[in-house]
C-alpha cells in the first residue's frame, strides 16, 4: 500500500516524457510529475498537443508540424503557453523545452512522435489529460472534446516505448462540456477489470512540486490574461480549498460550476488498454488534419445509439 503501480513504473524509467493530451494547458497539468521526477534525479520532457500558431513561429521544427519550444523561440504571445512557460523557467535560471504538437490528424501525429521518441529515447511516456474525457470512447451522450485526445492516444500507443501510460486530472470539470461522469466512472471499472488501473492520488498544495504547477500558472495567466486555462484554474481553486460555485476567471461566468476536492485527484491507466476501447473506427488513423479527425467522431456518432445521461446517485 506504501507505492501505487503508476510509480513503480515510473520509477524504473530513467528518461520520461510527459505530454499534454488534449491541448492548450494540458500539460501544465503535468508539471508535478515533471517537478518531481527532476526532484528524483530521471531525465524528464515535456511535450504538448498545441492550440499554439505553430506555423507562424520561428524556432527549430522537427517535422513539419512538430516545434521545439524554447525561451527563445518567437511567435504569437498573444497565446502560448509553452513559450511563457520555457521564459518563466529562464527566469528561474534555468533552460527547457517543450515539444509542441500542431494540432493535427492522427497519421502525421504518429509520425511526430516517433521522430521525437527517436530523439529523446524515452523509457516511458505519460500523456496528462486536463479533464476525463479522455476515458470517452464514442458512445456516451457526452464525449467532451475528443479530437485532441483521440488523436494523441492513438499516436502514442502506436510507439514502441516500454512504458505508456494516461494520467487524467481534474475530475468534474469536464461537466463544463457536457461529459456524464457516471460514463467516466463506467471507463474507470472496465479498465479496473482488464488489470489495466494504475492507481489515484491525490495533488496537495503543500506539496513543493503542486507550488511549482501553481507558479508557472500564475505566471502564465498573467502573460495571457484573455485565456486563463479554465480547467487549470479549477483545480487550483478546488487545491485552495474552494468548494461549489466558484470562478476563479471570467472565462466561465454564466455557467455553472461544482469545484471541489475530487478535482485534484489524479487516476492512472495503461495507455494501450484505454486506446483498445476507443470505438471510432479504423479510417481514423489515416486522418491527416483534426478535421479530418472530427468528421470521423461526427460521423460515427450520428449513427450510433448512445448511452443516456447518468446522475451520479451520490
Amino acid at each position: 500500500m506504501f507505492s501505487l503501480p503508476f510509480f513503480e513504473k515510473l520509477e524504473s524509467a530513467q528518461t520520461v516524457l510527459l505530454a499534454g493530451a488534449g491541448g492548450g494547458f494540458d500539460f501544465f497539468c503535468a508539471l508535478p510529475l515533471y517537478e518531481m521526477l527532476r526532484r528524483a534525479g530521471k531525465t524528464t520532457y515535456l511535450a504538448n498537443l498545441s492550440f499554439s500558431d505553430i506555423d507562424g513561429a520561428r524556432g527549430r521544427m522537427l517535422t513539419p508540424s512538430l516545434l521545439e519550444v524554447t525561451a527563445d523561440t518567437l511567435g504569437n504571445e498573444r497565446y502560448f503557453p509553452e513559450l511563457h512557460f520555457c521564459r518563466w523557467m529562464r527566469g528561474r535560471g534555468e533552460e527547457t523545452s517543450v515539444y509542441a504538437f500542431e494540432a493535427t490528424g492522427v497519421a502525421p501525429m504518429q509520425e511526430s512522435y516517433g521522430v521525437l521518441i527517436e530523439r529523446l529515447k524515452p523509457d516511458a511516456i505519460v500523456l496528462v489529460d486536463g479533464g476525463t474525457d479522455s476515458l470517452m470512447r464514442g458512445d456516451e451522450s457526452g464525449v467532451g472534446t475528443p479530437v485532441e485526445d483521440v488523436a494523441s492516444i492513438l499516436a502514442v500507443s502506436a510507439q514502441s516505448v516500454p512504458t505508456k501510460m494516461l494520467a487524467c486530472v481534474g475530475f468534474g470539470v469536464d461537466a463544463f462540456h457536457g461529459v456524464c461522469h457516471a460514463h467516466y466512472l463506467e471507463a474507470v471499472s472496465e479498465l479496473i477489470e482488464k488489470g489495466a488501473y494504475l492507481g489515484c492520488w491525490s495533488l496537495m498544495r503543500e506539496m513543493p512540486e503542486v507550488e511549482f504547477y501553481r507558479q508557472a500558472a500564475e505566471f502564465v495567466f498573467r502573460k495571457m490574461p484573455h485565456h486563463p486555462s479554465i480547467v487549470s484554474t479549477s483545480i487550483l481553486s478546488a487545491l485552495e480549498g474552494h468548494f461549489g460555485d466558484y470562478h476563479a476567471t471570467s472565462r466561465t461566468q454564466g455557467s455553472q460550476l461544482f469545484v471541489n476536492p475530487l478535482m485534484a485527484l489524479v487516476w492512472c491507466f495503461e495507455l494501450d488498454a484505454v486506446a483498445q476501447r476507443i470505438l471510432y473506427p479504423p479510417e481514423i488513423w489515416q486522418t491527416q488534419s483534426a478535421h479530418d479527425v472530427r468528421v470521423v467522431i461526427e460521423r460515427f456518432r450520428y449513427d450510433i445509439p448512445k448511452k443516456p445521461y447518468a446522475d451520479l446517485p451520490m
